[in-house]
Order: C-alpha cells, then sequence, then structure tokens
C-alpha cells in the first residue's frame, strides 16, 4: 500500500481500457476520483457500478466509457441520467454497451469476485425481464437440492475506486454509515484505491457497521477532502440536494454539459 496524490493514484492504476469500479451507496461516491479520470483522459473503460448516477452520467458523457455493467440508472430523486441515454440511444459521444444486473446479482457478483470464483450462484431473476436482454444470466440446477439457481459472471475489475472517511497512518480504512459494496469491489479488484477525508493517528470511537478495510486490501490510499461531493460524506458533509436537480437541466443539452465540464471538472485541479 502506498500513500499518493489522487492523481498520481488515478495515472498509476486506471489504465485505457481498464474495468474500473468506483463503488459507493448512497454517500461516499467517489466523484473527485471520477473527475481525474476524466481530466486524465481514459478511454474505452468498462466502468461498474451497483447504482450509477451523476458521476457515471459525466464519465459517459466525456467519452471514457465503452461499457457500463450496472444495476438501476438514474438521478435518485429526479429522474433520468440524460447523458447516460444520449450514449445508449443516440451513440454520442460515442455507443456505450450496456449489461444489467439487479441489485441482489451485482452484490453477488462482488462476494464472488472477492472470493476468487468465477461466477455466482443466488436465487434471483425468476420473473423478471432481465434475462432477456442480459445473455450472461444463466440458471443452472444445484446438484444437492435440485432447485433451480440464477449464475452469472463474477465481478473482477482491473481496478476498484472507492471514498472513506478516514486512514490511519499505516494504511487502514474506515467507512462509517450507509454501507454499500465497497468491501466487496475491493476485494474483488486486481488493484484498488481508498480516496479519504483526512489521515488520522488513531480512528477512536466508531459506530458498530463501521468497515475497516485493511491496508493489504489496497494498492493506495489519497487524500482528497470533500472528494465525495456533491454526495455527503458521514460525519463530515451533507448531500447537495440542490446540485441534484441542477444537473438535471445542465445534462439535457450537449452543448451545457460540456461548457459545465470544461469550466468545472477540466479546468480544475485534483483536491
Amino acid at each position: 500500500m502506498n500513500f499518493l496524490s489522487l492523481s498520481d493514484a488515478v495515472s498509476e492504476y486506471v489504465r485505457d481500457g481498464y474495468q474500473v469500479a468506483l463503488e459507493g451507496f448512497t454517500h461516499l461516491i467517489p466523484f473527485a476520483a471520477g473527475h481525474e479520470i476524466i481530466r486524465q483522459g481514459r478511454r474505452n473503460l468498462t466502468l461498474i457500478r451497483m447504482t450509477p448516477d451523476l458521476l457515471y452520467d459525466q464519465m459517459i458523457g466525456m467519452g471514457t466509457a465503452q461499457k457500463l455493467i450496472f444495476s438501476w440508472g438514474g438521478n435518485p430523486g429526479v429522474g433520468s441520467l440524460h447523458r447516460f441515454r444520449d450514449a445508449v440511444e443516440r451513440g454520442w459521444p460515442q455507443p456505450l454497451e450496456i449489461v444489467e444486473h439487479s441489485h441482489a446479482g451485482m452484490a453477488s457478483a462482488y462476494e464472488a469476485g472477492a472470493a476468487g470464483l468465477p461466477c455466482a450462484f443466488f436465487r434471483g431473476y425468476r420473473g423478471s425481464d432481465l434475462p432477456s436482454v442480459n445473455p450472461q444470466i444463466r440458471f443452472v440446477t444445484c446438484p444437492f437440492s435440485g432447485e433451480e439457481l440464477a449464475c452469472i459472471p463474477s465481478i473482477r475489475p482491473d481496478a476498484a475506486i472507492v471514498h472513506a472517511q478516514k486512514a490511519d497512518r499505516e494504511g487502514n480504512v474506515l467507512i462509517e454509515g450507509i454501507v454499500g459494496v465497497q468491501k466487496e469491489a475491493v476485494l474483488a479488484a486486481r488493484h484498488s484505491v481508498a480516496t479519504v477525508e483526512e489521515i488520522v493517528d488513531d480512528f477512536g470511537p466508531r459506530s458498530s457497521n463501521a468497515v475497516i478495510l485493511p491496508a493489504w486490501t489496497l494498492s493506495a490510499v489519497a487524500v482528497a477532502r470533500g472528494g465525495a461531493r456533491p454526495s455527503y460524506a458521514h460525519g463530515y458533509y451533507s448531500r447537495d440536494n440542490a446540485f441534484y436537480i441542477e444537473w438535471d437541466e445542465i445534462a439535457r443539452e450537449r452543448d451545457r454539459f460540456q461548457a459545465w465540464m470544461q469550466q468545472n471538472i477540466l479546468g480544475a485541479k485534483a483536491p
């Protein structure tokens, strides 16, 4: 594990053509890391995320992705992701291949990847339309019970990036609040980067649902204060609900989107 700047961490661990997962559920979404990937001009990525929202809308709109593996995509509480839709429906700025799963499917695929397994088995997808649009969804018979189970490929990204509240000076990372699949994504990935709000001597008191990622699970830790904005970081800052509403208008038109990205992301420096 190395302590690196965000710019150096992205340069080292995110390459063109990689499968990249930027995970965070409702909060601790690694916006700063995604923006640095955009600034560094990465291309042909397969983006993976349980709930792609504004960050992936921005990355897709800037031509970063050629494929998306996901479950549920939208602007939470607002509506569609217009850059995502433009890529799927009109191929702008380039065509986007999509592989859609359920939340349970994505979680199971990450868990299987973390265990080093080639695929995940679970109860699911029966009565769903997803098997008709996702040929990766198969059904197998359990050799012990005879029960029919869903089977999908495991998720084993080339790089996983998460945002967290704290790292200690040995590189262990603390995640508190709503926990999604950050732990599983980190354990499943070939390389993993955690951006954090701060580095501390000791984590101190923590909640019962806290997750600690040991330093050995990570390739790098980078300080990125405010690195989850406009989502929130439990105990540090609130969600910028107004921006999520504003994004709906920013992203509707290509020219306005590009102008906003040029001014606010391409013209900015990594924290």
